[in-house]
């Protein structure tokens, strides 16, 4: 039996819908009505992007490895936003973890319309202390799940000119001492993301990459970090993506914290 959970949320509000379509531009995708799936939306950037596309107006999916972080996430979105909610537990790590989500989101809402590449695990090691596990650890997550997620999505995303946004990093570009495995995983993700571009984007599907400097989660440990990026900029930035027309591709959004860390 799939591990499942599903919320329903009451109807959007006239008042966020009229407020969200007077912002984007003629023929950006509205919102309302339209399926989106976040990957590795429990916390973090992931949890902010789903929100943030609930109060939009979408039928959002929203996923994590634990089932009770899905069953976590779907109630709040339920109290919080007035859209309809999916909560499919599956390992992205998985090709068959990523099977599941992909059916998952068609067998309920019937299409897809975005989908959200996000789901991420860091490990920071040097290369010669990181073990073939934590390497393959997040190369499966990072890189394979991004992969086998998109592929099972395009044949949805044909019908409905639908769009990839993979949530990618600075790392995608800049090398640090102990990222061997995570840059890794995020080099491959860049150029993964600007090849499926140029692969679909004549097929009517848009396929972008935000990347993100340093952000004030818990995916890196410490203390908080006021002078960095939010999690609520990130998902700014998505909805701001999606409220392109059709004929404008901005395929890459690099991001920093206005205010570098003081030394």
């Amino acid at each position: 039996m799939k591990p499942i959970v599903r919320i329903v949320c009451g109807k959007v509000a006239d008042l966020l819908r009229l407020s969200f379509e007077s912002e984007k531009g003629g023929g950006s995708m509205d919102l309302v009505g339209k399926t989106c799936l976040v990957t590795g939306s429990s916390r973090g950037i992931g949890y902010s992007i789903a929100e943030s596309l609930c109060q939009a107006g979408a039928n959002v999916v929203v996923n994590a490895r634990s089932i009770d972080d899905v069953h976590r996430v779907a109630n709040k979105l339920d109290q919080r936003s007035p859209g309809r909610v999916l909560g499919v537990a599956s390992d992205i790590s998985l090709p068959e973890g990523c099977a599941n989500v992909i059916s998952s989101v068609v067998d309920e809402f019937g299409q897809l319309d975005v989908l959200i590449n996000n789901a991420g695990v860091g490990i920071f090691e040097s290369i010669e202390e990181l073990s073939i596990e934590n390497w393959k650890a997040q190369i499966d997550t990072n890189l394979l799940g991004a992969f086998v997620c998109s592929q099972l999505a395009v044949p949805h995303l044909l019908k409905t000119e639908g769009w990839i946004i993979n949530v990618g990093s600075l790392a995608c570009r800049h090398p640090f001492a102990g990222g061997t495995g995570y840059n890794a995983s995020k080099f491959g993700l860049l150029g993964m993301t600007e090849a499926m571009m140029l692969d679909l984007r004549s097929k009517g599907i848009r396929v972008s990459i935000i990347m993100p400097g340093t952000v004030d989660t818990s995916f890196f440990g410490g203390d908080s970090k006021k002078w960095a990026l939010t999690s609520d900029d990130v998902a700014s930035a998505t909805l701001h993506l999606l409220s392109y027309p059709k004929n404008a591709h901005p395929s890459r959004i690099e991001m920093r914290p206005s205010q570098p860390r003081s030394a």
